[in-house]
């Protein structure tokens, strides 16, 4: 092994029914996207496309070519399946119905 100084950082992906948290120590200097790949974790999951997946350190979205630091937990994403704003405008329509149904059986 070279003089390179090695950080520690973890790389994360979850799943409703499964999580991994990898360990894993990386040159300095190594980004995001190269950690990913180097935890292994796509093969501990069908269908994990890094090259495409959004990544983010601690909760907040970062470019895949972001330096770590000594620390960090990388973060992989999976892709939304339903558009939060849409969601959100359905339950309150469903809200809104409700309250009406209930003011007109109180009546």
């Amino acid at each position: 092994m070279s003089d390179q100084q090695l950080i520690s950082v973890e790389v994360a992906y979850a799943l409703p029914h499964k999580q991994v948290i990898r360990e894993v120590d990386v040159a300095a200097g190594t980004s995001a996207l190269e950690a990913a790949r180097l935890s292994g974790i796509s093969e501990q999951f069908e269908g994990i496309d890094l090259d495409n997946a959004k990544l983010g350190i601690f909760g907040k979205v970062v470019s895949p070519s972001q330096v770590l630091q000594a620390g960090d937990r990388v973060e992989v994403y999976r892709p939304l399946i339903a558009d939060p704003k849409e969601v959100r405008r359905e339950r309150a329509a469903r809200a809104k119905e409700r309250r009406a149904k209930e003011k007109d059986e109180a009546s």
